[in-house]
């Protein structure tokens, strides 16, 4: 139903305003795909954003992977040994598993005795004795007669690649599953059968093959995303205890090295190694120096904490609009802050649609009357998402919201704004 203010507007301008949403809309996930790619952690942060796997349940994800694939190896070999007496000869089939069950056992160990990482050169050695296990099973489930057999080490090389998702990259293992596919489906294809129905158990080792391999990988780079996002989140919450203006873990890190390299440069002075007046190299690396280090001063009494926890969060920073121009949000007590950022951070979670964002805005100071009303200062905070609906979002959300403040919500266009009355101490008082 049209609206009696929509009644006198042309159809030509409704399609403009039509088309200029739809322009904003993704000029928006532009932005944010851009703030994506140039996000840049603190130095001092990424060695613990890429804490070891096996530190965090990363050892005992790979001990449980390798069981599966070794269930499903075990399956095979049962099905091998069903199957000895149809072989045309087999004895390639033997060799092939022998070796199979040799390599494995050799990956594992020294994967073990280098500390849960797998060089090139191991797993180029893994895939090479892959291929002449696939080559050999090949070649004794061939011949006359051989349509009624299947090969089974060969579809086995399956569970050998599973048991490294853990400690290579995902496209390695996602090709190499991929090729050894191919390999078997040609062979089974081009093997003349008088009978197509023999044709299916050969299928099933296909799949037995390539499966486990891609839930491997699958698994793996889902645990790896929790296990980055809990760390992201441990990263910023950090940012709660800090004053109102503060510095961020990156300009610490800028800070740090700006301190050192005037210690350098006084030390050269003091020492003699440079004399005075400065020449025109060292004039100009010390007014850089000196500039930098206003500049950081000077920004360090415009941002607040809550600043630099969307901005220093690879999963905030290209989600979230924050606008603060007063830096209320340092005026909040450490409870509604923590609650807060749980906030944005459930709002973003709790969807898996990729254009999901939040708009932040504080302010501006309301007025309050009465004397015990002086004591306090009221402001709005202002949250508006795009592409979060209400239903989706998780009751611990809601609770979270009612810590900072009372509130009230709408929803518009299957997206949630939520309007928060937050009361503070007056910092005058204090």
């Amino acid at each position: 139903m049209i609206g009696p203010d929509l009644v006198d507007v042309p159809l030509g301008d409704l399609r403009a305003a039509g088309a200029s949403r739809k322009d904003l809309r993704l000029k928006e996930v532009q932005e944010r795909q851009d703030r994506r790619r140039t996000f840049r952690r603190p130095e001092r942060t990424v060695k613990t954003t890429r804490a070891n796997q096996s530190g965090l349940g990363g050892r005992h994800l790979g001990i449980g992977l390798s069981f599966s694939g070794g269930f499903i190896a075990l399956f095979l070999f049962w099905r091998f040994m069903i199957q000895w007496f149809d072989y045309p000869n087999p004895l390639p089939s033997l060799a092939a598993w022998t070796l199979l069950m040799a390599t494995t056992a050799l990956a594992l160990v020294t994967v073990q005795q280098l500390s849960a990482r797998m060089p090139d050169w191991l797993f180029a050695a893994a895939l090479a004795s892959g291929s002449v296990v696939v080559v050999l099973d090949l070649a004794g489930s061939r011949g006359p007669g051989g349509s009624e057999v299947y090969p089974t080490a060969a579809a086995a090389v399956g569970s050998l690649l599973i048991a490294l998702v853990t400690v290579r990259r995902g496209r390695d293992v996602v090709t190499s599953a991929v090729v050894l596919a191919g390999v078997l489906f040609v062979g089974a294809v081009t093997e003349s059968r008088p009978d197509p129905f023999t044709l299916a158990p050969e299928l099933l080792a296909i799949v037995l093959a390539i499966m486990p391999p891609l839930l491997g990988v699958a698994i793996v780079r889902s645990f790896r995303r929790m296990a980055q996002r809990e760390l992201d989140l441990v990263l910023v919450q950090s940012t709660v205890s800090q004053p109102q203006f503060a510095v961020g873990m990156l300009a610490s890190e800028e800070l740090a090295r700006i301190d050192l390299d005037a210690e350098t440069l006084l030390d050269d002075v003091a020492q003699g190694r440079t004399t005075l007046p400065l020449g025109a190299d060292k004039s100009t690396t010390a007014s850089t120096l000196a500039t930098q280090l206003r500049l950081h001063l000077i920004q360090g009494r415009r941002e607040t904490w809550l600043h630099h926890a969307i901005t220093e969060s690879e999963f905030l920073g290209p989600s979230v609009n924050l606008h603060d121009p007063a830096g209320l949000a340092g005026l909040l007590d450490p409870a509604q802050r923590d609650a807060l950022l749980r906030t944005i951070w459930l709002l973003i979670s709790d969807t898996t649609r990729a254009e999901a964002a939040v708009s932040l805005s504080l302010g501006p100071i309301r007025p309050t009357h009465g004397v015990r009303a002086r004591q306090k200062l009221r402001f709005p905070i202002e949250l508006t998402t795009t592409g979060v609906p209400r239903r989706r979002v998780d009751p611990e959300t809601w609770q979270a919201i009612r810590v900072v403040g009372p509130h009230i919500d709408s929803t518009r266009d299957g997206s949630l704004r939520v309007e928060i009355e937050c009361s503070i101490d007056n910092p005058a008082d204090a």
